[in-house]
């Protein structure tokens, strides 16, 4: 177990827990044989002990219970509907040790099965929402798209054991609350972050926390992909900008990069688990690595050393230059040819050599650029100081201390029209510091306990400098890498933030508790640990024994 700072254990927490009711953390106090399933003395986890809380819980009458004979039914005909049925079986085969076939059916009928079906009807579902109806005849998923149906599947894993997740044969019984739950998200846009510039993350790697995003319902993966320290994607017109820039790191590690080929490996599977994925080339700071690659990219045309350390802003772009443009519209035009999502982050934060003039002159023909290659414009907040094009997303990760005229500046972009995503760094940044004693990560925006990372709304966070809520389109969470080196260092600092930010974005603002919340939250501590995520076990929160 990885030991981020003192996190005393509480010797109580066993009797806390069971005081606030073991049904109401949905912890099993018994289990059955495998193919046992109707066994008494298991608790069944309530309908809305989920993460993120559900729009809708109506309990009623008596829970499923999935048996051996089980077979998850999938409705119509779409592709995407039995991959879809395909990843739940998947999930639920190794613990259980049922077949669960993936079949096809045309309505209703059937004892003990799941069934996913896609409904033209009730738009109030959205793009992603879902229906999820459970007795004892069955489970049904419904939604209107696949996503939907995808977003109902993590809500169902997570009602049934925790030791569901696991990749041996477990003991059961493997039931859900009777009940219907209909849920829709809150935001369009539910982000993660991660740096892989100043340490470089492998295909598996970046595949894995992928899967730990989709347990809770996030739908953008955000890849910064090139820094001073490192530039990691191939790209066929400007070669050295991989081999060369990318092949160190923080603290001088071996770096790397990625082909085209695992791009797009890292592209298919988050989209098999209904995640975007967002592309960043930060310019026209931030680009160390790129100019050393390329001298000709340097105002004096003189290439730097490689560099491997931890200051910003010390790096620009050579804005007077036509070869800028050249490469800017090369690198986009390679990568959006890669990248089917939406859009193209083109960063723009602390441009400190770069002067003013400089930087509106470069943003309005970076902008154009991505414009022409189809992509939806998306910067960090700063670029509101330049003149955001119609559409254009603005990340904004301002903090406490982040002045009122730089608020200001974000307001009145948004009040034009350009659309926010809010990463504030002293709230969802996952690289701050837990507490003083936390091993990794840093404490510029301060220290950021679990309670804090949860305990603000999106929808208000900047009305006080006139952003209107209608503005804002999501949440994320960025992980920064200077510390970060492994999965189990990801894991780490972005568990059990990270469920929590998750929530902002999904949950209406009704179920906003700080106190619900921490309840449901420990009933996630026995789900990770199955997972084998090694998350920081926050004092704050009662964990059960054994998470």
């Amino acid at each position: 177990m990885r030991l981020l700072g003192t996190v005393p254990r509480l010797a109580g927490s066993l009797l806390l827990v069971l005081a606030a009711g073991a049904s109401a953390l949905g912890v099993a106090s018994a289990h059955s044989r495998p193919h046992s399933p109707g066994a008494p003395g298991a608790a069944v986890r309530p309908l809305g002990q989920i993460v993120p809380a559900p729009a809708q819980v109506h309990p009623a009458g008596a829970p499923f219970t999935l048996t051996p004979s089980a077979r998850i039914r999938v409705a119509g005909h779409a592709r995407d509907v039995r991959d879809v049925g395909s990843y739940l079986a998947g999930l639920l085969r190794p613990s259980t040790g049922y077949a669960l076939p993936v079949v096809q059916d045309g309505g209703p009928g059937g004892g003990h099965d799941v069934r996913l079906a896609l409904t033209s009807g009730d738009g109030a579902l959205g793009a992603e929402g879902y229906r999820l109806d459970s007795g004892p005849g069955g489970v049904t998923l419904t939604a209107r798209t696949p996503a939907g149906l995808f977003h109902g599947v993590q809500t169902l894993r997570q009602l049934l054991p925790a030791s569901v997740e696991k990749r041996t044969l477990q003991h059961g019984p493997w039931q859900v609350a009777g009940g219907t739950v209909t849920d829709v998200p809150r935001y369009a846009y539910r982000g993660a972050m991660l740096d892989v510039s100043r340490h470089f993350f492998t295909v598996p790697q970046v595949e894995k926390y992928i899967d730990e995003l989709a347990l809770y319902k996030i739908n953008e993966l955000h890849l910064h992909l090139s820094d001073d320290q490192g530039w990691r994607i191939a790209i066929d017109s400007w070669p050295r900008l991989a081999s060369y820039g990318g092949s160190t790191a923080v603290g001088g590690g071996t770096g790397g990069f990625y082909t085209k080929a695992q791009y797009a490996q890292i592209v298919g599977y988050a989209a098999a688990r209904h995640l975007e994925v967002v592309p960043e080339i930060d310019m026209p700071s931030h680009t160390n690595a790129a100019l050393a690659s390329y001298a000709q990219l340097n105002c004096d045309g003189v290439a730097p050393p490689l560099y491997t350390g931890t200051e910003v802003g010390f790096s620009s772009l050579c804005v007077p230059k036509d070869v800028t443009y050249a490469f800017v519209d090369d690198v986009v035009r390679e990568l959006a040819a890669i990248t089917p999502g939406r859009y193209l982050h083109i960063g723009g934060d602390e441009a400190h050599s770069t002067s003013q003039a400089d930087y509106v002159a470069f943003m309005n023909r970076a902008q154009a650029v991505v414009q022409k290659y189809g992509k939806t414009v998306m910067g960090w907040h700063q670029i509101t100081s330049a003149t955001p094009v119609p559409g254009a997303v603005a990340e904004y990760w301002g903090y406490d201390e982040t002045g009122a005229a730089e608020r200001a500046q974000v307001a009145a972009a948004a009040q034009a029209g350009t659309r926010l995503v809010l990463a504030p760094a002293d709230r969802s940044y996952l690289d701050m510091k837990y507490d003083e004693n936390t091993r990794l990560g840093q404490d510029w925006a301060g220290t950021v306990e679990v309670d804090r990372s949860y305990d603000w709304d999106p929808g208000t966070y900047l009305a006080d400098a006139g952003v209107p809520a209608s503005a804002v389109l999501g949440v994320e969470a960025p992980l920064w890498t200077e510390t970060i080196t492994s999965n189990d260092d990801i894991e780490a600092m972005a568990f059990p933030r990270l469920p929590g930010i998750a929530e902002l974005g999904w949950s209406p603002e009704s179920t906003h508790d700080w106190t619900a919340y921490k309840v449901r939250l420990a009933a996630q501590g026995p789900r990770m640990a199955a997972l084998g995520i090694d998350f920081y076990r926050s004092p704050l929160v009662d964990w059960p024994a054994g998470s």
